[in-house]
């Protein structure tokens, strides 16, 4: 009995140990909570060199009477206090939003008076391959693709020329379900997804979808369409350090629509057919 109870009492501490140190909660604004300051939840941000990673969560605390938290979703919504099309609105008073993806992410209340004198808060979190990260919802659950190193073998991720990275994926057929991998010196450099051909264009960061930075970053395709990455480095992404990838959807091999349908149809007329011929024939 006392081996039993000395194994759950190391089982229980490990969970109690690996659960506390796996993410972390900070309450915005620390005791004075979700309020109107100026420029006091840049500087808390800031204090202590915080830092947000995927699986971290923030806990607002505020009278839902006068207040809310909006999530907008650019840079231009969060300093104009453009609460119009928001990506959630939290009014619990006591909300607790878990950061699942990696990127620039902008919170703002929506009484645009207080929102103006400064209650808006913009957090940066980063993806931490060690740190276990939530699961995706069911829908972006995708079959296994293939993987691509970003600049082949070679180098990896860093300055060739201007149309090396053009020249690169214009070579391969990329689909939902296909994973990049940058690979590169996380202390010259880093990966930044944005959002479209203007920022891609001007190697503009100030909007990320998403950002990395450990040097061996894999960047699963999750959606069709163009994705864009560009290193937050001006000076290498104008020599060139960008990539533009042109999505397909999932690949024939592994999209499963209607497929089984048609093969069990046939197959059963082939097994109909074939029993007929053992069909006794009537005796003249």
């Amino acid at each position: 009995m006392r081996m039993m109870s000395f194994v759950f009492a190391m089982m229980m501490s490990f969970v109690v140990l690996s659960g506390c140190c796996s993410a972390k909660i900070y309450k915005v604004g620390d005791s004075d909570g979700w309020t109107a300051k100026d420029d006091v939840y840049y500087t808390w941000a800031e204090t202590d060199h915080k830092e947000f990673h995927v699986g971290d969560s923030l806990v607002f605390e505020y009278d839902p009477i006068v207040n809310d938290v909006t999530h907008v979703s650019g840079a231009l919504e969060y300093e104009f206090c453009d609460y119009s099309s928001p990506k959630v609105v939290y009014n619990t008073g006591h909300d607790v939003v878990t950061l699942t993806e990696p990127g620039f992410h902008y919170f703002i209340t929506s009484n645009q008076a207080q929102c103006v004198l400064g209650q808006k808060l913009e957090v940066l979190v980063i993806h931490d391959p060690s740190r276990p990260v939530p699961p995706p919802p069911p829908s972006k659950i995708l079959p296994v693709g293939n993987t691509y190193k970003v600049g082949g073998d070679s180098g990896g991720w860093k300055v060739y020329d201007n149309d090396f990275y053009n020249k690169w994926s214009e070579e391969k057929q990329f689909h939902v379900g296909d994973t990049l991998f940058f690979e590169y010196d996380n202390e010259v450099s880093d990966v930044y997804e944005i959002n479209g051909d203007l920022e891609f264009m001007t190697c503009d960061p100030t909007s990320p979808v998403a950002v990395h930075k450990t040097g061996h970053d894999l960047v699963r395709l999750m959606e069709p369409g163009v994705h864009y990455f560009i290193t937050s480095h001006s000076g290498s992404c104008e020599a060139g350090l960008k990539l533009r990838v042109m999505v397909g959807p999932q690949s024939k091999a592994v999209v499963f629509p209607n497929f089984p349908k048609k093969v069990d149809l046939s197959a059963m007329e082939r097994l109909n057919n074939w029993l007929k011929t053992f069909k006794p024939q009537p005796h003249h």
